[in-house]
Formats: C-alpha cells, sequence, structure tokens
C-alpha cells in the first residue's frame, strides 16, 4: 500500500508506524484508520516489535470531524462499525509486542487508539482527554473497555464524565499507562524499549498477552489450566532451550523470535 496518512518504517525487526496528518493533529480519518490496519498487519508479519507514535506536536486528536456542515451528519455507528473494529482488531489482536510511544495530546478515539497498545509510553508533556461528553457522545474506540480494565472503575467513569486532561505523570501514576518519560529523554527510551523487545522471545510474548487478557474472563482453575497450556508451549521453543543455556553458561541469551 501506498501510505498517504502514515509512515511506516520496519528494521531491525522493529516496525515504527507514525501517524502523519500533522497539520490536523494527526485526526484519524476513513484513509489513515485502513492504513493504520493495514500497516499493522504488515508489521505483524515482518517485524517483532510494532511501535506507534504521532508526527509533529500531537500523537492523536481522535476522530477528524471535518468541515462544521458535514460534522453532525456522520453515521458513527457505521464509522465504528467498519472502519474502528478492523483497526482496534488489528492491534489487539497483533502476536508481536505492541507499544504506544505518545509523543503529545491524546485525545478522544486518540487516546483509546494509543490504549489499545501493550505497553503506553508518554512524554511528561503530553495529556490524555475522553474528549467525548464534550459534545454529547460517550468514550468509543475502546474507551469503554481499556479504562476501566487499566484504571479502575471510579476513575474511569470520572475521566469520561468530566472529559478532563489527564496528565501523562498522573496517567502512569494511576496505572492508565506503563511509564511517563522526561521530554528530552523520550524518543531514545522508547526506541530502547522496542529495541529490548525486538530482541527478546517474540512467540512467548505473545503467550504473555493471552494469558494476561484471558485472566479477565477465567475463574481460577481455568486460568491455571490456560498458564498451564501455554508455558507447555512455550517449553517447546528454541528460545527457551536459549535463555535456560544462556542461564547456566552465564551470558546474555541470544534469541531468535522461535
Amino acid at each position: 500500500m501506498d501510505y498517504q496518512t502514515i509512515k511506516l518504517d520496519v528494521r531491525d525487526d522493529i516496525g515504527v508506524l507514525t501517524l502523519s496528518r500533522p497539520d490536523v493533529m494527526n485526526a484519524l480519518d476513513t484513509q489513515m484508520r485502513a492504513e493504520i490496519t493495514h500497516a499493522v498487519r504488515l508489521c505483524e508479519r515482518e517485524a517483532r516489535v510494532l511501535v506507534m507514535t504521532g508526527e509533529g506536536r500531537a500523537f492523536c486528536s481522535g476522530q477528524d470531524l471535518g468541515d462544521r456542515a458535514n460534522a453532525a451528519n456522520i453515521d458513527l455507528e457505521r464509522t465504528l462499525r467498519d472502519e474502528y473494529v478492523p483497526m482496534l482488531r488489528a492491534i489487539f489482536e497483533c502476536s508481536i509486542p505492541t507499544i504506544a510511544a505518545v509523543n503529545g495530546a491524546a485525545a478522544g478515539a486518540g487516546a483509546n487508539l494509543a490504549l489499545a497498545a501493550d505497553v503506553v509510553i508518554a512524554t511528561e508533556s503530553a495529556v490524555f482527554l475522553q474528549a467525548f461528553a464534550r459534545i454529547g457522545l460517550i468514550p468509543d474506540a475502546g474507551g469503554t473497555y481499556w479504562l476501566p480494565r487499566q484504571m479502575g472503575a471510579a476513575r474511569a467513569m470520572g475521566a469520561a464524565l468530566f472529559a478532563e486532561p489527564i496528565p501523562a505523570k498522573q496517567a502512569a501514576e494511576w496505572g492508565m499507562i506503563w511509564e511517563a518519560v522526561p521530554d528530552r529523554e523520550f524518543e531514545k527510551h522508547w526506541k530502547a524499549r522496542a529495541k529490548k523487545l525486538a530482541t527478546g522471545p517474540t512467540l512467548t510474548y505473545g503467550k504473555i498477552k493471552e494469558a494476561i487478557r484471558g485472566s479477565f474472563d477465567n475463574s481460577l482453575d481455568e486460568q491455571l489450566t490456560l498458564e498451564a497450556r501455554l508455558q507447555g508451549a512455550c517449553g517447546q521453543t528454541r528460545d527457551f532451550k536459549e535463555g535456560v543455556l544462556a542461564f547456566l553458561e552465564k551470558r546474555p541469551a541470544e534469541y531468535e523470535g522461535r
């Protein structure tokens, strides 16, 4: 695909997907959603970690409402069903680790796009805003799913009802994101995080994701059974054997992702 609204760079097993509509703070339109979906699926085949970030001063300002005359006539149900769902499922179900490197404001669907990633690393100057109630809407793009799971029902409710910006450091303290990093260290930091995952046991990372996400719907016995099954699969990988040998030989492991 010849991308027009994003940039994609895949090298050294790291795929970096950059939202690239800086003139509108990387607002999501139909084409961008399709391109993100395509790029995520491509990275799943060609990389061992995926990083999503934004160009310019924002990560993503959310849904592109377009001009004022057409904004109120958007078929939101169709847009969510046909355009957001495939994009969010591609990210959530991605078998490799995903990182949202939030370089600036993440608002509305843009905030929830970031929260769909496995790990969110934000610059300290970034803010997260569930802006939906300001225009008479509920949080969408997975917001009502991610928020209560990541920061609890009380804080999720307040974030949705009051629609106030949440600074990145507060988001990290609340468990909404993984970490907030000083601006001057941000790019170097997320690149180091991505490199660590790109050289790790990739198949195991996929099993970790499956186990943690499955726990929300499982009883203890069901979760213990799931752990046993997934651990059995991990135990058959080359990376497990390499990890054990490296431990015994007191050297860094050289994982192949297989």
